[in-house]
Protein backbone atom coordinates (compact mmCIF):
# COMPACT_ATOMS: atom_id res chain seq x y z
CA UNK A 1 0.00 0.00 0.00
CA UNK A 2 1.47 3.52 -1.29
CA UNK A 3 2.29 5.91 2.14
CA UNK A 4 1.61 8.95 -0.35
CA UNK A 5 -2.09 9.89 0.63
CA UNK A 6 -1.09 9.52 4.23
CA UNK A 7 1.82 12.09 3.46
CA UNK A 8 -0.82 14.47 1.80
CA UNK A 9 -2.94 14.53 4.46
CA UNK A 10 -0.43 15.34 6.94
CA UNK A 11 0.96 18.60 4.97
CA UNK A 12 -2.65 19.71 4.76
CA UNK A 13 -3.06 19.50 8.46
CA UNK A 14 0.26 21.05 9.03
CA UNK A 15 -0.59 24.19 6.73
CA UNK A 16 -3.71 24.70 8.49
CA UNK A 17 -2.46 24.76 11.62
CA UNK A 18 0.03 27.21 9.78
CA UNK A 19 -2.67 29.42 8.69
CA UNK A 20 -4.60 29.44 11.90
CA UNK A 21 -3.38 31.67 14.66
CA UNK A 22 -2.97 30.63 18.22
CA UNK A 23 -6.22 30.90 20.49
CA UNK A 24 -4.26 32.61 22.95
CA UNK A 25 -3.09 35.84 19.96
CA UNK A 26 -6.63 35.74 18.86
CA UNK A 27 -8.14 36.09 22.32
CA UNK A 28 -5.72 38.91 23.34
CA UNK A 29 -6.36 40.85 19.99
CA UNK A 30 -10.23 40.83 20.77
CA UNK A 31 -10.35 42.03 24.64
CA UNK A 32 -7.90 44.81 25.03
CA UNK A 33 -6.32 44.75 29.32
CA UNK A 34 -9.00 46.35 31.27
CA UNK A 35 -7.72 49.25 33.51
CA UNK A 36 -9.38 49.49 36.57
CA UNK A 37 -8.99 52.65 39.46
CA UNK A 38 -8.54 56.14 38.92
CA UNK A 39 -6.98 57.29 35.53
CA UNK A 40 -6.03 60.51 33.64
CA UNK A 41 -8.62 63.05 32.96
CA UNK A 42 -10.76 62.23 36.25
CA UNK A 43 -11.45 64.95 38.83
CA UNK A 44 -10.27 63.40 41.91
CA UNK A 45 -10.60 64.22 45.50
CA UNK A 46 -8.32 63.75 47.74
CA UNK A 47 -6.88 64.42 51.35
CA UNK A 48 -2.89 64.61 51.66
CA UNK A 49 0.03 65.84 53.80
CA UNK A 50 3.27 67.14 52.69
CA UNK A 51 6.26 67.43 54.71
CA UNK A 52 10.16 67.53 54.10
CA UNK A 53 11.75 64.15 54.46
CA UNK A 54 14.43 65.90 56.71
CA UNK A 55 12.87 67.94 59.73
CA UNK A 56 9.55 67.03 59.00
CA UNK A 57 8.68 70.65 58.50
CA UNK A 58 4.66 70.98 57.14
CA UNK A 59 4.94 71.72 53.16
CA UNK A 60 0.69 71.52 52.86
CA UNK A 61 -1.94 69.90 54.30
CA UNK A 62 -5.52 69.63 53.65
CA UNK A 63 -6.41 68.10 57.42
CA UNK A 64 -7.41 70.82 59.44
CA UNK A 65 -6.31 69.38 62.53
CA UNK A 66 -3.09 69.33 61.32
CA UNK A 67 -3.36 72.93 60.51
CA UNK A 68 -4.35 73.66 63.80
CA UNK A 69 -1.61 71.73 65.35
CA UNK A 70 0.91 73.36 63.65
CA UNK A 71 -0.44 77.02 63.84
CA UNK A 72 -1.34 77.67 60.40
CA UNK A 73 -5.03 77.36 60.26
CA UNK A 74 -5.39 80.73 59.96
CA UNK A 75 -3.92 80.71 56.66
CA UNK A 76 -7.11 78.74 54.17
CA UNK A 77 -9.33 76.60 54.33
CA UNK A 78 -8.68 72.99 55.40
CA UNK A 79 -10.58 70.03 53.25
CA UNK A 80 -9.96 67.62 50.57
CA UNK A 81 -8.96 68.82 47.61
CA UNK A 82 -10.17 68.27 43.98
CA UNK A 83 -7.65 67.61 41.28
CA UNK A 84 -7.77 66.21 37.99
CA UNK A 85 -4.96 63.84 37.11
CA UNK A 86 -2.74 64.48 33.92
CA UNK A 87 -3.31 68.01 34.32
CA UNK A 88 -0.39 69.13 36.49
CA UNK A 89 -2.33 69.72 39.41
CA UNK A 90 0.18 67.38 41.46
CA UNK A 91 3.68 66.50 41.29
CA UNK A 92 4.59 63.85 38.66
CA UNK A 93 5.46 61.31 41.59
CA UNK A 94 2.42 61.65 43.28
CA UNK A 95 0.50 61.35 39.74
CA UNK A 96 2.04 58.26 39.08
CA UNK A 97 1.33 56.34 42.13
CA UNK A 98 -2.64 57.51 42.37
CA UNK A 99 -3.33 55.58 39.22
CA UNK A 100 -4.88 52.81 39.17
CA UNK A 101 -5.77 52.99 42.86
CA UNK A 102 -9.26 52.80 43.79
CA UNK A 103 -11.52 55.23 46.02
CA UNK A 104 -10.44 54.76 50.03
CA UNK A 105 -6.68 53.56 49.04
CA UNK A 106 -3.69 55.48 50.17
CA UNK A 107 -0.10 55.75 49.59
CA UNK A 108 3.09 58.07 50.42
CA UNK A 109 5.34 59.18 48.13
CA UNK A 110 8.61 60.57 48.11
CA UNK A 111 9.57 63.90 45.85
CA UNK A 112 12.59 64.43 45.25
CA UNK A 113 14.02 68.18 45.70
CA UNK A 114 15.17 68.50 41.56
CA UNK A 115 11.35 67.15 41.07
CA UNK A 116 9.63 69.01 44.13
CA UNK A 117 11.32 73.22 44.42
CA UNK A 118 14.60 72.44 42.41
CA UNK A 119 17.80 71.78 43.76
CA UNK A 120 19.53 74.83 46.35
CA UNK A 121 21.84 76.55 43.94
CA UNK A 122 24.77 78.74 45.41
CA UNK A 123 24.48 80.74 42.64
CA UNK A 124 21.01 82.36 43.21
CA UNK A 125 22.60 83.65 46.80
CA UNK A 126 23.58 87.16 45.56
CA UNK A 127 24.43 90.70 47.23
CA UNK A 128 22.79 93.25 46.45
CA UNK A 129 22.86 97.32 47.74
CA UNK A 130 20.54 97.78 50.79
CA UNK A 131 18.91 100.70 49.13
CA UNK A 132 16.80 98.23 47.25
CA UNK A 133 15.31 96.78 50.57
CA UNK A 134 12.78 98.85 52.76
CA UNK A 135 13.35 100.03 55.76
CA UNK A 136 11.13 97.77 57.58
CA UNK A 137 12.61 94.50 56.30
CA UNK A 138 16.19 95.40 56.99
CA UNK A 139 16.42 92.14 59.10
CA UNK A 140 17.73 88.74 58.50
CA UNK A 141 15.07 86.27 57.42
CA UNK A 142 12.96 89.15 56.06
CA UNK A 143 10.99 87.74 52.46
CA UNK A 144 12.09 90.79 50.15
CA UNK A 145 11.44 91.55 46.64
CA UNK A 146 14.58 92.70 44.25
CA UNK A 147 13.56 93.46 40.94
CA UNK A 148 10.74 91.30 40.49
CA UNK A 149 12.22 88.08 42.08
CA UNK A 150 11.93 86.56 45.64
CA UNK A 151 14.05 86.20 48.46
CA UNK A 152 15.31 86.03 51.91
CA UNK A 153 17.59 88.32 53.43
CA UNK A 154 20.22 86.42 55.17
CA UNK A 155 22.94 89.86 56.70
CA UNK A 156 22.54 93.38 55.96
CA UNK A 157 25.96 95.19 56.54
CA UNK A 158 26.50 98.74 56.01
CA UNK A 159 25.38 99.52 52.58
CA UNK A 160 25.19 95.53 50.96
CA UNK A 161 22.87 93.08 51.46
CA UNK A 162 22.97 89.15 50.88
CA UNK A 163 20.12 87.84 49.91
CA UNK A 164 18.98 84.23 48.99
CA UNK A 165 17.08 84.04 46.15
CA UNK A 166 16.30 80.13 46.19
CA UNK A 167 12.54 78.84 46.75
CA UNK A 168 12.70 78.35 50.80
CA UNK A 169 12.42 74.52 50.07
CA UNK A 170 15.14 74.13 47.75
CA UNK A 171 17.19 70.84 48.38
CA UNK A 172 14.04 69.33 50.34
CA UNK A 173 12.73 65.81 49.27
CA UNK A 174 9.10 66.33 50.09
CA UNK A 175 7.35 63.31 51.13
CA UNK A 176 3.06 62.95 50.53
CA UNK A 177 0.92 60.90 52.51
CA UNK A 178 -2.23 60.43 50.58
CA UNK A 179 -5.66 59.27 50.80
CA UNK A 180 -8.08 59.25 47.34
CA UNK A 181 -11.82 60.36 49.16
CA UNK A 182 -13.49 60.14 45.45
CA UNK A 183 -14.05 60.85 42.03
CA UNK A 184 -15.74 63.75 41.33
CA UNK A 185 -18.40 63.52 38.85
CA UNK A 186 -20.78 66.38 39.10
CA UNK A 187 -20.01 69.36 36.59
CA UNK A 188 -21.04 71.99 39.81
CA UNK A 189 -18.46 70.12 42.41
CA UNK A 190 -16.00 69.81 39.39
CA UNK A 191 -15.79 73.43 38.89
CA UNK A 192 -16.24 74.57 42.45
CA UNK A 193 -13.08 72.15 42.95
CA UNK A 194 -11.00 73.89 40.30
CA UNK A 195 -12.18 77.31 41.29
CA UNK A 196 -11.34 76.51 44.95
CA UNK A 197 -7.75 75.10 43.96
CA UNK A 198 -6.80 78.11 42.40
CA UNK A 199 -8.85 80.99 44.91
CA UNK A 200 -8.97 80.58 48.61
CA UNK A 201 -12.38 82.86 47.93
CA UNK A 202 -16.14 81.06 49.03
CA UNK A 203 -18.08 81.87 45.84
CA UNK A 204 -22.09 81.26 45.26
CA UNK A 205 -22.22 79.56 41.86
CA UNK A 206 -24.46 77.50 39.82
CA UNK A 207 -25.52 75.83 36.42
CA UNK A 208 -27.91 77.08 34.25
CA UNK A 209 -28.79 75.75 30.34
CA UNK A 210 -29.14 79.02 28.24
CA UNK A 211 -30.60 80.15 25.09
CA UNK A 212 -27.90 81.99 23.15
CA UNK A 213 -27.20 84.12 19.82
CA UNK A 214 -24.16 82.41 18.33
CA UNK A 215 -23.15 84.64 15.21
CA UNK A 216 -21.05 82.58 12.52
CA UNK A 217 -19.28 83.67 9.21
CA UNK A 218 -20.47 81.01 6.30
CA UNK A 219 -17.50 81.09 3.23
CA UNK A 220 -19.09 81.39 0.43
CA UNK A 221 -18.72 78.36 -2.42
CA UNK A 222 -15.27 78.25 -3.68
CA UNK A 223 -16.97 77.76 -7.68
CA UNK A 224 -18.88 80.79 -7.16
CA UNK A 225 -16.59 83.72 -7.85
CA UNK A 226 -19.42 86.89 -7.06
CA UNK A 227 -20.40 85.06 -4.06
CA UNK A 228 -19.69 86.65 -0.47
CA UNK A 229 -19.34 85.29 3.01
CA UNK A 230 -22.60 85.18 4.51
CA UNK A 231 -23.61 86.33 8.10
CA UNK A 232 -25.26 83.53 10.32
CA UNK A 233 -27.31 84.17 13.39
CA UNK A 234 -28.57 81.35 15.06
CA UNK A 235 -29.97 80.18 18.65
CA UNK A 236 -28.14 77.99 21.00
CA UNK A 237 -27.85 76.27 24.22
CA UNK A 238 -24.95 76.99 26.25
CA UNK A 239 -24.29 75.30 29.87
CA UNK A 240 -23.27 78.78 31.62
CA UNK A 241 -21.24 78.31 35.05
CA UNK A 242 -22.85 81.58 36.80
CA UNK A 243 -20.57 82.76 39.73
CA UNK A 244 -21.53 85.75 42.09
CA UNK A 245 -18.75 88.00 42.34
CA UNK A 246 -18.11 89.08 45.81
CA UNK A 247 -15.29 92.50 46.90
CA UNK A 248 -12.65 89.39 47.70
CA UNK A 249 -12.95 87.88 44.33
CA UNK A 250 -13.07 91.09 42.56
CA UNK A 251 -9.61 91.75 44.41
CA UNK A 252 -7.90 88.66 44.09
CA UNK A 253 -4.57 89.30 42.11
CA UNK A 254 -4.87 85.84 40.66
CA UNK A 255 -8.41 86.19 39.59
CA UNK A 256 -7.40 89.72 38.15
CA UNK A 257 -4.19 88.17 36.24
CA UNK A 258 -5.09 85.16 34.78
CA UNK A 259 -8.94 84.89 35.21
CA UNK A 260 -8.50 84.06 31.34
CA UNK A 261 -7.06 81.32 31.57
CA UNK A 262 -8.75 79.56 34.86
CA UNK A 263 -11.29 79.42 33.04
CA UNK A 264 -10.19 78.31 29.67
CA UNK A 265 -9.05 75.00 31.81
CA UNK A 266 -12.91 74.95 33.26
CA UNK A 267 -14.40 74.76 30.06
CA UNK A 268 -11.20 72.54 28.59
CA UNK A 269 -12.39 69.83 31.51
CA UNK A 270 -15.64 70.13 32.12
CA UNK A 271 -19.36 70.36 30.16
CA UNK A 272 -19.31 74.03 30.61
CA UNK A 273 -19.62 75.85 27.80
CA UNK A 274 -18.97 79.54 29.43
CA UNK A 275 -18.73 81.26 32.88
CA UNK A 276 -20.68 84.62 33.83
CA UNK A 277 -19.59 86.56 36.68
CA UNK A 278 -22.41 88.26 38.17
CA UNK A 279 -22.36 91.80 40.25
CA UNK A 280 -25.20 92.04 42.72
CA UNK A 281 -25.77 95.53 43.65
CA UNK A 282 -28.07 96.26 46.80
CA UNK A 283 -29.91 99.42 47.40
CA UNK A 284 -29.23 101.38 50.88
CA UNK A 285 -32.66 103.04 50.68
CA UNK A 286 -32.83 106.56 51.56
CA UNK A 287 -30.63 107.48 48.59
CA UNK A 288 -33.83 109.65 46.54
CA UNK A 289 -33.97 113.27 45.66
CA UNK A 290 -32.60 115.99 48.22
CA UNK A 291 -35.37 116.94 50.61
CA UNK A 292 -37.85 113.80 49.46
CA UNK A 293 -37.93 111.12 52.47
CA UNK A 294 -37.26 107.68 51.03
CA UNK A 295 -37.48 109.20 47.62
CA UNK A 296 -40.96 109.21 45.33
CA UNK A 297 -43.69 107.72 47.47
CA UNK A 298 -40.42 105.92 49.36
CA UNK A 299 -40.53 104.15 52.70
CA UNK A 300 -43.06 105.32 55.32
CA UNK A 301 -46.74 105.66 55.53
CA UNK A 302 -47.63 109.16 54.42
CA UNK A 303 -48.49 110.31 50.74
CA UNK A 304 -46.09 112.60 49.65
CA UNK A 305 -47.06 115.66 47.31
CA UNK A 306 -44.59 115.61 44.63
CA UNK A 307 -44.37 119.24 43.54
CA UNK A 308 -44.98 120.23 47.14
CA UNK A 309 -41.52 117.70 47.50
CA UNK A 310 -39.93 119.81 44.83
CA UNK A 311 -41.08 122.92 45.41
CA UNK A 312 -39.45 122.51 49.42
CA UNK A 313 -36.23 120.96 47.39
CA UNK A 314 -36.00 123.78 45.20
CA UNK A 315 -36.32 122.14 41.89
CA UNK A 316 -38.34 123.66 38.74
CA UNK A 317 -40.81 121.20 37.67
CA UNK A 318 -40.27 122.48 34.35
CA UNK A 319 -36.73 122.87 34.07
CA UNK A 320 -36.65 119.14 35.41
CA UNK A 321 -39.38 117.97 32.63
CA UNK A 322 -37.26 119.73 30.19
CA UNK A 323 -33.85 118.08 31.04
CA UNK A 324 -35.36 114.71 30.77
CA UNK A 325 -36.70 115.17 27.35
CA UNK A 326 -33.12 115.92 26.70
Amino acid sequence: MSDEPADDEESQAGADEAESPPEEDAASEESPADTTGVQEGDFVRIAYTARTVDGDQLVDTTDEEIAEEEGVADQGTFEPRVIVLGEGHLFPAVEEDLIGKEVGDGGSVVVTAGEAFGEYDEGNVRTVTADKIADDDRYPGARVQIDGEQGVLETIIGGRARVDFNHPLAGEDIEYDYEIVDVVEDDLERAEGLLGMFLDVDLEMWIDTDEVEETTIEEPDEDDEDAEPETVTETVEKRTLYIESTPQLAMNQQWMFQKQQIAQQLIDLTEIDRMLIQEVLEGTGGMGMPGMMGGLGGAGDEDVDIEEALEEADIDADELVEDLEE
